[in-house]
């Protein structure tokens, strides 16, 4: 392909079939209340389109008639398709845009703007990664899937006495060092790859331990654990990793009962483990009594007792300082 690529020869590489049906064409062939579709387009995350635009093709259209079969044979109800429509539309919105970002900052120089014939190539190479890039979605999405089964079998005993759906997790949170003072220092591309740095590393450490990595906030990161003990190993790694090839971190560790919300974890657990990440000094670990009971006489580990002291929001709490040893 030569040329600047084409609203319609992007939507034709990566959607497939050119549109053919209105928003109201496309229920009334699936056999779906159009006030459903409508609900299940905004939640995927797309505006409400006019009557009369024709932006829906064939596919649009099987995958509603799935959701009808999913829906027919009770395994689903209007709630939980939508909440299913978010889920899914939030996730491939962030992996979509992160994925292009990736691809366009390999592809195309920054230090100048790229031409018409550099856009084509983006969109060629695209082209020929994507068949490729979508069994490795689905295979990855299935062993997620299996995972998280998983996690939930792990924890299911340990939280027969936290009603569902809590579940009794050790969590995590890591924050980078002088974030604020380093973001205005450095450069949009030197910002962007140590952001980039730390949540790789962190994203590595906390799978090759056996846990969660929950979400990411530039200069922070939530993780869980099922067992307190694997989120001690992350902590320490982390701190371990960091602090040799970055400024160093904070890391703040709870376990107790959450309440998991959209792939998000909230409860006072989680509020705790923000609060000791706040009050922790510059490269230190600071873990409830929970964690500390857990990995107490561990080896490598060492925990050390510190003074009680008021936490905003939680009144007083006995920290511990979780070191290598």
């Amino acid at each position: 392909m030569t040329g600047r690529p084409t609203a319609e020869q992007i939507e034709s590489v990566f959607a497939g079939d050119r549109p053919r049906y209105t928003r109201i064409q496309v229920a009334e062939l699936a056999g779906v209340p159009q006030s459903l579709t409508e609900r299940i387009w905004r939640a995927l995350g797309f505006a409400t389109l006019p009557d009369d635009a024709v932006a829906f093709t064939d596919a649009d259209v099987e995958s509603l008639r799935r959701v009808r079969s999913m829906m027919d044979d009770g395994s689903m109800d209007d709630e939980t398709t939508v909440r299913m429509a978010r889920a899914l539309g939030q996730t491939t919105a962030r992996l979509a845009q992160w994925q292009a970002d990736i691809l366009i900052g390999t592809m195309l120089d920054p230090g100048r703007t790229p031409t018409d014939d550099d856009l084509a190539a983006v969109l060629d190479t695209s082209r020929r990664l994507l068949p490729d890039l979508e069994r490795m979605l689905v295979h990855a999405w299935r062993a997620q899937l299996a995972a998280a089964g998983t996690r939930l079998l792990a924890v299911a005993d340990m939280a027969e006495e936290i009603s569902p759906p809590r579940r009794t997790l050790a969590v995590g949170f890591a924050d980078l060092v002088s974030f604020t003072r380093l973001s205005r220092s450095l450069d949009e591309r030197a910002l962007a790859g140590l952001v980039e740095g730390f949540e790789s590393r962190a994203s590595d450490i906390v799978a090759a331990n056996g846990g969660r990595l929950v979400k990411t906030l530039g200069d922070e990161v939530l993780f869980t654990a099922a067992d307190p003990r694997r989120a001690a190993a992350i902590a320490l790694e982390l701190a371990e990793a960091t602090d040799r090839d970055g400024p160093g971190v904070r890391i703040g560790l709870a376990h107790g009962p959450v309440l998991p919300v959209m792939g998000d974890v909230f409860g006072t657990t989680v509020n705790l483990a923000a609060r000791l990440t706040a009050i922790a000094r510059p490269g230190t670990i600071l873990a409830d009594e929970g964690v500390a009971a857990a990995v107490e006489g561990a080896p490598g580990v060492e925990v050390v007792r510190m003074r009680r002291r008021p936490v905003r929001g939680l009144g007083m709490v006995q920290p511990y300082v979780l070191r290598g040893s």
